[in-house]
């Protein structure tokens, strides 16, 4: 039973139950109640010894889901056979292209109700994403002439604060021609920065992970 498992296990259990009932049913459409009746057992003072709320779940499963993002962002990052411009190219499609995105896309709420997820993302972005992966690669770019700012830290913060914020529906709940017209918009920004590192391919991709989310957010 499941109240007879290690810790770790029990919390494997909660997360796989959670996600499998987010991806089923949607996040919104998924209560706590939902969760422990497919646990076998485990008790509600069992999951909220391990989680405060549905969204800690959340944050939890979606954890487990990008457990690989920042090993496959290293990787490029330390690639010895591209230069800046292009290893940022390289990331954000990368990142786009995993399929465990549309996993992501297909359980994640409106961020908009749930603020705790919003501020996580922010700090993720800012405190993590930015200065370990981003800043050292523009800053490689600066060296091999390939990108060309005086202001390194703040353009990497200014990159992923627009791909990671204000391009993502789960954010502003965009509608696929809104987030097109901001999937553009962030290409001539790119461009005029001497960074061409999006495509029409990249573009497509954002499309089709706009429309997972919305077609989501209507059934």
């Amino acid at each position: 039973m499941a109240r007879n498992k290690h810790p770790e296990e029990t919390v494997h259990l909660i997360l796989d139950t959670a996600c499998r009932l987010f991806l089923k049913k949607g996040y919104e459409h998924t209560s706590i109640q939902d969760i422990i009746d497919n646990l076998g057992g485990l008790s509600k003072g069992a999951i909220y010894h391990h989680f405060k709320s549905k969204e800690d779940i959340l944050a939890a499963v979606t954890d487990q889901m990008t457990s690989e993002s920042n090993q496959m962002l290293a990787a490029i990052r330390d690639r010895s056979d591209l230069n800046g411009r292009e290893k940022l190219r390289t990331i954000f499609k990368a990142s786009i292209n995993r399929p465990v995105q549309n996993r992501i896309f297909t359980i994640a709420p409106n961020f908009n109700k749930n603020p705790k997820l919003l501020f996580s993302l922010l700090h993720d972005t800012i405190d993590e994403a930015a200065p370990h992966y981003i800043l050292p690669i523009i800053q490689q770019g600066i060296a091999d002439g390939s990108i060309q700012t005086d202001y390194p830290e703040q353009l990497a913060e200014l990159i992923l604060l627009t791909a990671n914020i204000w391009l993502n529906p789960m954010v502003f709940d965009s509608s696929q021609e809104e987030s097109y017209r901001k999937f553009m918009v962030f290409s001539q920004m790119m461009r005029g920065l001497g960074m061409d590192i999006v495509d029409a391919e990249i573009i497509k991709r954002l499309q089709e992970l706009t429309f997972i989310y919305q077609n989501n957010r209507q059934t």
